[in-house]
């Protein structure tokens, strides 16, 4: 496999889709939980992909449930929550496993590509984890929910953020604008 859009998909509501449906833009893939601290983060995730999205940008969400359970619901119900609470336009996809057995094709092939994310806060997000008794077995792992994978318009995967990078801080916004 040379990029992801050779795999396919399903979205949040089970119609399969071929990533490469979205070649030729830039996209953020992300997964993501409705039940996690960090959820608030779908809020920016709309608005960066509303103010980007017209240039060739595309969020993908993908719901997943290995981070404390934090993502329980049924794809109708996770569908549900970002629409109701979110306003969550962007794409969303059926809830996957990202880590661990039954890893997902699209996450073992976004971990090969880019085993280490970028965390302008260094480890402290994973200590501040470890601190709750979570900690990932192998070091390219997802850490948590939220994590962000950057794939330019030729398929390639460029960049990885750790959860705690919000999807407007300025790193993350440079290197969206860069790929566009």
């Amino acid at each position: 496999m040379n990029n992801i859009y050779d795999l396919s998909v399903k979205k949040i509501d089970g119609s399969d889709v071929e990533l490469g449906d979205h070649a030729g833009k830039v996209l953020l893939i992300v997964n993501v939980a409705s039940k996690c601290g960090l959820t608030p983060q779908y809020e920016a995730l709309e608005k960066i992909y509303e103010q980007y999205k017209e240039r060739g940008f595309e969020v993908l969400g993908f719901p997943a449930n290995e981070f404390g359970a934090q993502e329980p619901g049924t794809n109708a119900e996770i569908q549900e929550f970002c629409t109701t609470n979110y306003g969550v336009k962007f794409p969303m996809f059926e809830k996957i496993v990202v880590k661990g057995d039954g890893i997902h094709p699209l996450y073992q092939y976004l971990i090969e590509t880019k085993p280490e994310a970028v965390s302008p806060n260094g480890a402290s997000f994973e200590e501040d984890l470890k601190g709750y008794g979570f900690s990932r077995e192998n070091k390219a792992d997802i850490l948590w929910n939220f994590e962000k994978f950057l794939v330019e318009r030729d398929g390639r995967v460029t960049e990885r953020f750790n959860p705690d990078v919000a999807p407007d801080s300025d790193v993350l916004i440079a290197a969206i604008e860069a790929a566009l």
